[in-house]
């Protein structure tokens, strides 16, 4: 399999492994959104789910609930994300980076709108909701969640392949899906959003990771000359072929 990629064209090694982290999350969304508007599959505990967390509130849990969601929604995290940009590219003295994790946030931001507005799902009832009346958009899909998996999901991207060492993988999955999970826990918890909709989210955030890897891969591709690729990749194919020395 390791020779089989090797030999394939430089444009395939580029592309392939964003297009298949992108295909993963495009599944997922279809299929939710499938299960949606067909109101079946796992979308039946969407009501059960929430009305149950409305019937266990408690007065502190809430409050620090509303705290996390406030930041990963659409007032505070695009300052967050504008001062963690600027200070990116002060510290590394470089552009690319944290483009691409402002061009993320700003592209799933635009589907998750699209998307509300072309499926049209309503909100939970005002009644599950913890402040009635406060959100105003359509339900599917989350975008507090969508923002929240594209940062960690693109962020960590970025920063991981710097390194590409295991534990850098590790603490990357793991905080994705913590943090993932957290910001798509308080929205359900607070009534504003059903099950579906925050996996859906997490899935548009999985498919911007997708894009952004393509892109990433590609810019890095373009900074190589044919020739330069052409005797790095058979220099590195010469090496994996050499048997190591007897003693």
């Amino acid at each position: 399999m390791h020779r089989l990629c090797s030999s394939a064209p430089p444009w395939v090694r580029v592309w392939l492994p964003g297009l298949l982290v992108a295909a993963v999350g495009a599944f997922g969304f279809l299929h939710i959104l499938d299960a949606v508007l067909e109101q079946d599959d796992f979308v039946t505990w969407d009501e059960p789910m929430i009305e149950w967390l409305a019937d266990h509130r408690t007065a502190w849990l809430t409050a620090t609930m509303t705290a996390i969601t406030n930041v990963f929604g659409p007032i505070v995290l695009p300052i967050l994300i504008a001062v963690g940009a600027g200070i990116w590219v002060w510290r590394t003295r470089s552009w690319r980076d944290p483009v691409l994790l402002v061009g993320a946030m700003i592209f799933s931001t635009v589907m998750t709108s699209v998307t509300k507005n072309v499926v049209g799902r309503a909100r939970p009832s005002e009644e599950i909701q913890a402040v009635p009346g406060v959100e105003h958009s359509f339900s599917f899909p989350s975008g507090h969640t969508t923002g929240a998996a594209t940062l960690v999901f693109v962020t960590g991207y970025l920063l991981w392949r710097h390194s590409r060492s295991r534990l850098a993988l590790v603490l990357w999955a793991v905080a994705s899906v913590l943090i993932t999970g957290l910001v798509a826990f308080t929205r359900m918890y607070l009534g504003y959003h059903f099950l579906s909709d925050v996996l859906a989210g997490a899935c548009v955030g999985l498919f911007t990771l997708g894009l952004v890897m393509c892109v990433d891969r590609c810019l890095d591709l373009r900074r190589v000359s044919p020739a330069e690729s052409g005797v790095a990749a058979q220099s590195a194919s010469t090496s994996n072929s050499t048997p190591p020395p007897t003693a």
